[in-house]
């Protein structure tokens, strides 16, 4: 009988040597409880007594490892600048994500312009854009910087520049659709990558973020390295996209006094992601005068801006039907 509750025995003694005078009183009790000479009933009351935690207590949970910060896997700084509020650095990877919704099937994929509207791109040429520089470019040939196929233009890595406009508005309705390349390649930033730039100086980004995460004011639909999107209402890489954007020109006195900042409501895929949500200034690391990961401040220009397509390290992003509407917005006032 001693030989079976030995392992027994084993098993628990690191469990109870730290309790081992409660054990010394209990067998005090057990020699007036038993029988002088009952030696074998002993060790079995001992067994008892060591075993029986080791039966009724349930098992103790393996030990988890404490979990990962939420922006453990997640590209971004800590290091730069805070953003107005002082509760969040610019592109902060530990920023709350924007909840994720499902937008509808369609919402104006394929939209016609409206009777006033200008048509900047219908499918078949670019003659009302230029280059990223101001200069001219011959689409036509056959390593253009962009190529036009299929209804669509597309980047042509890796001689693609960035491209805009030849026309300029103060405050417009833009309406533009884009689809991240497919299959997805890359992740965060370097996942379907590209921005519309307005006056390069501002930016909505473009980006797959469909099942991706990147840092929250870096994903689609944000103002880049500024404001995340509302909520992430992106479609999957290959889908069109749509983006609707109003936006407002800052202005400034007869005294160079900024009196209003730019200012630009977004929907996206039918969701309205930002509403008149103001820029802090130009947006870092476009060429605005804002070096990558500097503090956001605003450079006076005119009103009148232009609108420009990012080719961000040849991102094979598509875009098509582009159409802008001026608001003639000072003119009612």
């Amino acid at each position: 009988m001693v030989a079976r509750v030995c392992p027994c025995l084993v098993a628990a003694f690191p469990y109870y040597f730290g309790v081992s005078k409660f054990y010394i009183s209990l067998m005090k009790r057990l020699n007036k409880i038993l029988p002088a000479r009952n030696f074998a009933s002993r060790p079995c009351a001992l067994a008892a007594v060591f075993c029986l935690p080791l039966i009724s207590s349930p098992a103790q949970p393996a030990a988890v490892p404490a979990a990962a910060s939420p922006a453990a896997h997640l590209e971004g700084f800590t290091d730069t600048s805070m953003l107005p509020g002082g509760k969040w650095h610019q592109h902060d990877p530990n920023r709350p994500q924007p909840d994720i919704v499902t937008p509808g099937a369609t919402f104006s994929q394929g939209a016609p312009p409206p009777s006033d509207a200008e048509v900047l791109f219908d499918g078949k040429d670019l003659s009302k854009w230029q280059g990223g520089q101001g200069k001219d470019l011959d689409w036509k040939l056959r390593d253009a910087a962009w190529k036009v196929q299929d209804g669509y233009l597309e980047v042509t890595p890796p001689k693609g520049e960035d491209i805009r406009t030849r026309g300029k508005w103060s405050d417009f309705q833009l309406h533009i659709e884009w689809a991240a390349p497919t299959p997805p390649s890359g992740h965060g930033q370097a996942r379907g990558n590209s921005g519309i730039l307005i006056n390069n100086m501002y930016e909505v980004q473009v980006l797959d973020s469909y099942q991706d995460k990147t840092y929250p004011d870096g994903q689609a639909g944000a103002l880049y390295g500024q404001m995340p999107p509302l909520v992430n209402a992106s479609k999957p890489a290959g889908e069109w996209q749509t983006y609707d954007i109003i936006w407002e020109s800052p202005r400034w006195n007869d005294k160079n006094e900024l009196i209003q900042k730019a200012c630009v409501t977004v929907i996206f895929n039918g969701v309205v992601v930002q509403h008149r949500t103001e820029y802090i200034g130009s947006t870092d690391g476009i060429g605005g005068s804002v070096a990558y990961k500097a503090p956001s401040f605003y450079k006076q220009h005119d009103p009148a801006v232009f609108i420009e397509l990012q080719n961000h390290n040849s991102n094979p992003v598509r875009f098509r039907n582009i159409w802008i509407r001026d608001l003639h917005l000072k003119e009612r006032e």
